[in-house]
């Protein structure tokens, strides 16, 4: 039989104990707070486990996290961290005790703001490669001397060719990036340029916004759908909790 512990969610602050209306990890036992001193935990029940990214666990940790954030600023913890002993209760409450300032200090930063994410994708990666053999005459030339040779003859210059691609795409993707951010820099607090993770992807960046300016961020991401549209496909997401801009880790095993 599996030993159970406590999941961890999210940090949050709350004077008194509260329970929410969420299945947890475990369907096992409600999600509800531990607290310390005007800060809470929130956790719910769970087998003693490491938990493995599936969509089907990504999502029950989400699903707590944004019933949280109805109510709450909110601090998320990573992902799968559950207890290791049977003090679990005590083991949180020294958690909240330990980094008591640490959590207080980025409860303050993150009031009154959220999450919003922007992902940016080029409609049609055929036609952004040819722009750039149009535009550059180094590697247009470049691949019309090899468009006749054996494919040994070829091999090095192709290479050259692919890398000389690459850069000038990377260039492309950051001019192009910049000017999609350059309107939504005067509205967010912080912009964070994640990797972009496909060739026809532009740009990925999560914004943490104050909540009185998301319809004004709203609006700016519309005008940028109408002027881009044709060219670059936007997917515009949140507002989510901030998992780019807080991530708290714990150590169970050392200084928490």
């Amino acid at each position: 039989m599996a030993e159970f512990g406590k999941y961890l969610y999210c940090i949050i602050p709350c004077q008194e104990e509260r329970t929410f209306d969420e299945a947890g990890m475990c369907e096992d036992g409600p999600v509800h707070t531990v607290c310390y001193n005007g800060l809470g935990a929130v956790i719910s029940d769970s087998p003693m486990k490491q938990y493995e990214s599936t969509r089907k666990n990504l999502m029950a940790h989400e699903r707590v996290l944004e019933r949280v954030m109805r109510e709450f600023t909110l601090l998320p913890v990573r992902f799968g961290t559950v207890t290791d002993s049977a003090s679990d209760i005590q083991d949180i409450q020294e958690l909240l005790k330990s980094r008591f300032e640490e959590f207080q200090r980025l409860l303050r930063d993150m009031e009154g703001k959220v999450e919003l994410g922007l992902k940016a994708f080029w409609r049609d990666e055929k036609a952004i490669f040819e722009e750039i053999v149009a535009e550059n005459g180094d590697i247009r030339r470049l691949r019309n001397s090899l468009l006749h040779k054996s494919p040994e003859a070829a091999h090095f210059g192709r290479i050259r060719l692919g890398e000389t691609v690459k850069e000038a795409l990377k260039r492309k993707r950051a001019e192009e990036a910049a000017q999609i951010l350059a309107p939504l820099r005067q509205i967010n607090h912080k912009i964070k340029e994640n990797e972009v993770l496909a060739d026809r992807m532009v740009l990925n960046a999560a914004f943490l916004v104050d909540k009185a300016r998301e319809p004004e961020f709203d609006q700016a991401a519309t005008r940028l759908d109408e002027q881009f549209g044709q060219r670059i496909a936007l997917k515009y997401i949140g507002p989510v909790p901030p998992y780019n801009f807080v991530n708290i880790v714990v150590n169970w095993k050392g200084p928490r």
